[in-house]
Order: structure tokens, then C-alpha cells, then sequence
């Protein structure tokens, strides 16, 4: 990418992962000059995209990256999602077909993702400081001095944040609240395995999800595994055997049983969630909400918010802007909190209310209208995507 060679931009972005990336590229594309864009980013380009972690990408996303050209890059189609609490009747299946669409997402590395969004920035010709952090940020009536901790200084029309960040590592925002659990995430392989489909399976202990991911290493699953913070403490210090012992426990039999497991990482759930905003600046992805990965809805948000600002801040670059997109975000971002809250919490623990909500998986696969909201809302966000999707827009 271009070397920093001027000092005033119009819109500066301070974090490089995919929102941040996504949205310099989007606002090149809507009109503003790549070299009146700035990236300032604290992690190298090569550690980006050397990320291994796997990542849920909805249908709208998919169609967010090929408008700048970000499309394709390895990943593996999802044709079909099965939801199902362990230990009661009940399940729901979400499938393509009856949208209509060649897959309801797709799962890909994280560093795939940043490594297409960098070229496509790089085309724009958007300008990258990197690595750099910004120590201090203040506002004026026509600007924002971001300072640098190498001591440059930087002025721009509108300062975006799009730090990510895990929850643990965030200082608490107005709507916070911490689950107790900690993801445990690996890759996995099964002995019969179903191609191209997802499973989210709740258990007492949280959500356990597998993502169908197929790569070199012979592994066919990403596995996000929600457990107590000593539970995932002890599932990390397993031989692998007992590990896919304990697994295949959680999950049943739909899979054969699991044959083999990567190394496994864990990291704390919780949800911080605040609309920030300054006449100058704003909060976008998870510098403005870090959800719990239940039906993977946080990366997906944090796209739809970029595409969103993009639009607005190419048509009216400074507070005028703003105002809109917080305005117009605020029904999805309620909503998409809202729903991966309840999913996060409802389904934890034993008793009679756990039978209720496995028939109320049941009721959601026999009432198509319901289980056709739900798969929109989540491959699309709020209002079917009208407020984002290229193609939709009146």
C-alpha cells in the first residue's frame, strides 16, 4: 500500500482488520480519493494475514467483498444450518434452497479475509500507517488531530474507530455484560462428515458450534465451543483423545464420531455494546459492539455498519453523516444484540424451560415464514439488507 505522504485527510481509520478494511475500500469505491483515506493500524500487515482463526461470513457479506473486489478467496460454502439443543426434542434446518442462493455463508480464515480487503484497499489507493497506535485524538469545530506514538500528527474531516478487540480486553461500554463462558475454538475432523453443513447445538453448559471448513491439514470442522471458564481451562489441557471423547458427548452422533483435533485456543464471551459517536467521530464493528459468536452474527454487523457509513460519509462527509448512520444502524444493531443475547443465554442450564425451547426449535422449522425471517435476518441484517446491499438500493 501507499506511503503516508500528507498530513489531512477526510476520513482517517484507525484499525486495519476486516471493518476497518472494508470500509476504506467501500468509501473509494462511493467516490472519496483513495489518498484522502488513512489506515492506521498497530499489527503488521503479514501478522493480519497470517491470522489462522475461522470466521462465519453471511450471504451479505459475500456481496458487500465483491462490490470492491475482495471476491472470491478460499472459504467453504454453508448449504445448510441444523439448530438443535441436546437433550430435548427439537431441531430447525435452514437450507439454500428455499432462497434461493448458492450457499447461506461461507467460513473462511480471518487472515483471508484481511489479505483481499488489503489488495482492494491497495488498488483504491488508499494510504496505510502501520504499525502505528494512536495515543491521543482531539476534536475540533472542522476537524480531528489524531497524534501517533511515534509523535506524527495527523488531521482528518471525520475519525473512524474500528479497533476489534476481545471482550476482557475492552473498557466497559454502556451495555455490557459478561456470560461466564469462554469459546473454546480448534478444528476437528469427523468420521462422517456432511459436506457443507453448519451445526449450532446447544448444550447446558452454551452454544457448540461446527463450521464445515476444509483445508490441507485434513480437518473438515471449525469447532467454537462455549463452556465455563474452568471447563474450557480443563478441555484445553486434555490428551486429544479425551478431548474428542467429551466432544462427540456435547454434540451426539450426527457426525460419526471425531477422529482428530488442532491445538486449542480459548478466549472470555461477553457482550459490550455502545453507539459512540462525537460530531467527529464514531464507533463501527466491534469497537462499537463485541457480541457473544452465537449464529456468528459479529463480523457480519460490524461489514453492514461499514457499508452503511461508507454510503453516508461519501454523500455527506462530516457530521451530517454520522448522524445518519447512527440513525440508520440503530434497528440492526438492536435487534442482531438482542438476538445473539437471547441465544447466548436462553438456552443455558436444565430444567423444564429447555424442553420448551427445543419445541420451540421444532415449531421454527414446521412455520417456514418464521424460520425464512430468521435466515434473513442473519445472512442480511435488519430490514433484508435494503440499507446496504448495492443492488437494493432504490
Amino acid at each position: 500500500m501507499m506511503e503516508q505522504h500528507q498530513d489531512h485527510y477526510d476520513v482517517a481509520i484507525c484499525g486495519a482488520g476486516p471493518v476497518g478494511l472494508a470500509l476504506a475500500a467501500l468509501l473509494a469505491r462511493r467516490g472519496i480519493a483513495g489518498k484522502r483515506i488513512v489506515l492506521i493500524d498497530a499489527r503488521a500487515l503479514g501478522q493480519s494475514i497470517s491470522d489462522p482463526r475461522s470466521i462465519a461470513l453471511a450471504w451479505g457479506s459475500r456481496m458487500l467483498l465483491e462490490e470492491v473486489g475482495a471476491w472470491p478467496f478460499p472459504s467453504t460454502p454453508i448449504h445448510s444450518i441444523h439448530v438443535s439443543r441436546r437433550g430435548h426434542l427439537g431441531r430447525s434446518l435452514m437450507d439454500r434452497a428455499e432462497h434461493k442462493l448458492d450457499a447461506l455463508g461461507y467460513v473462511t480464515r480471518y487472515g483471508e479475509v484481511v489479505d483481499a480487503l488489503a489488495r482492494a484497499a491497495q488498488s483504491a489507493g488508499v494510504e496505510v500507517i502501520r504499525p502505528a497506535r494512536v495515543t491521543s485524538l482531539d476534536e475540533g469545530g472542522d476537524h480531528v488531530t489524531l497524534t501517533l506514538d511515534d509523535g506524527r500528527t495527523l488531521t482528518a474531516q471525520v475519525a473512524v474507530g474500528a479497533e476489534g478487540g476481545v471482550f476482557g480486553q475492552q473498557e466497559d461500554k454502556k451495555q455490557t455484560r459478561d456470560y461466564g463462558q469462554h469459546a473454546v475454538i480448534a478444528r476437528v475432523a469427523a468420521s462422517s462428515p456432511i459436506p457443507h453443513r453448519a451445526f449450532e447445538r446447544f448444550t447446558d453448559e452454551g452454544p457448540l458450534a461446527l463450521l464445515p471448513q476444509e483445508g490441507a491439514d485434513g480437518l473438515q470442522y471449525a469447532l467454537v465451543w462455549c463452556v465455563a471458564p474452568e471447563r474450557a481451562a480443563a478441555l484445553q489441557a486434555m490428551e486429544d483423545s479425551r478431548f474428542l471423547a467429551e466432544l462427540g458427548e456435547a454434540f451426539g452422533g450426527r457426525l460419526g464420531h471425531f477422529t482428530h483435533v488442532s491445538a486449542r485456543l480459548a478466549y472470555p464471551l461477553g457482550l459490550n455494546a455502545e453507539a459512540h459517536a462525537t460530531t467527529r467521530t464514531v464507533a463501527i464493528g466491534n469497537a462499537a459492539q463485541t457480541l457473544h459468536p452465537v449464529a456468528g452474527q459479529g463480523l457480519n454487523l460490524g461489514l453492514r455498519d461499514a457499508a452503511v457509513l461508507a454510503r453516508l460519509l461519501a454523500r455527506c462527509p462530516g457530521p451530517e453523516g454520522i448522524g445518519r448512520f447512527l440513525d440508520e444502524r440503530a434497528q440492526d444493531r438492536k435487534l442482531t444484540i438482542a438476538l445473539t443475547d437471547a441465544m447466548a443465554r436462553a438456552f443455558v442450564g436444565s430444567g423444564p424451560l429447555q424442553s420448551v425451547l427445543g419445541l420451540g426449535l421444532a415449531a421454527l422449522d414446521a412455520v417456514k415464514p418464521a424460520r425464512t425471517l430468521l435466515a434473513e435476518v442473519m445472512m442480511y441484517g435488519r430490514r433484508g439488507g435494503s440499507s446496504f446491499l448495492p443492488h437494493r438500493q432504490g
